[in-house]
């Protein structure tokens, strides 16, 4: 049971990344979360008023089946398996945090600072936050899974493209936004 709930290393977590991919592309599939948005907007009805949500949903079916056993899994997996995992990260890191006021880093999973208080600062960037996260992956056409997993894996350029730009952005972010924002 232990193996269960550690961390699983690279050379675990990859090769089985690596043999889902090989599967899809055998089977002419492509993976991405984001495209389940559409595809559930088109079965519920949506492609009787816009074209994008006109297509066959049906097709899609696996896709949706994958997502709800990804949510499944992760539920599973927090409240069953694990035992409130601490990401590690340097002291360097925990130290800069907490001089932005993120007190709770190191010491827990997730900054309790943005989602434990539901203050209209933290109502507003998770809105924000949201907004732009569904602009950027409609823009791109796809999200990071389909483009840095699926899209690479299938040697297509523009999801080397987006995988870049995803890089450009995170650091971005990180470096110059987030400063600012706290």
């Amino acid at each position: 049971m232990e193996f269960i709930t550690q961390p699983w290393p690279w050379y675990i977590g990859g090769p089985i990344i690596a043999i889902v991919m090989l599967l899809l592309i055998y089977f002419g599939k492509s993976f991405g979360f984001s495209s389940n948005f559409r595809t559930i907007c088109s079965a519920i009805g949506a492609g009787k008023s816009c074209d994008f949500f006109d297509f066959n949903w049906k097709a899609q079916k696996w896709n949706l089946l994958f997502l709800v056993g990804a949510v499944l899994g992760g539920y599973i997996s927090v409240h069953f398996l694990s035992e409130n995992q601490i990401p590690a990260i340097s002291d360097a890191t925990i130290t800069k945090l907490q001089t932005m006021g993120f007190e709770s880093a190191g010491k827990a999973y997730s900054p309790t600072e943005i989602f434990d208080t539901m203050s209209l600062k933290n109502i507003v960037l998770l809105l924000v936050g949201g907004l732009l996260v569904g602009f950027g992956t409609r823009y791109a056409g796809g999200c990071t899974s389909g483009h840095a997993i699926s899209g690479l894996s299938d040697l297509q350029m523009p999801s080397l493209i987006a995988v870049i730009g995803f890089f450009i952005g995170g650091l971005l972010m990180v470096h110059v936004l987030f400063p600012l924002i706290f």
